[in-house]
């Protein structure tokens, strides 16, 4: 189970970072960039990086999509606590 659910994540990242960089670099010519002064790097290393930073964000994305859809039986473990009726008698729930 575990494996799918990795797969869950890195899928649909790896074609989100995919049209990612297709989009970005249709417009951009990675050796005109100059935010750090000159790289010196080539096309294929900044078309490289730049695949693997889209694909890291797009995991992200993807890892808390799948982390915030879990139920509570997921996380506890099938454990569901109640309040405890003292607190809540006592107004401190």
């Amino acid at each position: 189970m575990l494996a799918q659910r990795w797969m869950w994540i890195a899928w649909p990242a790896f074609l989100a970072a995919a049209v990612m960089e297709m989009l970005v670099f249709a417009f951009v010519d990675p050796l005109e960039l100059h935010w750090l002064g000159d790289l010196g790097w080539s096309r294929q290393g900044i078309y490289t990086l730049a695949f693997f930073a889209f694909w890291v964000v797009t995991m992200l994305s993807s890892l808390m999509t799948t982390m915030l859809g879990r139920t509570a039986s997921e996380l506890n473990g099938g454990i569901v606590s109640e309040p405890d009726a003292e607190l809540v008698l006592q107004g401190r729930d």
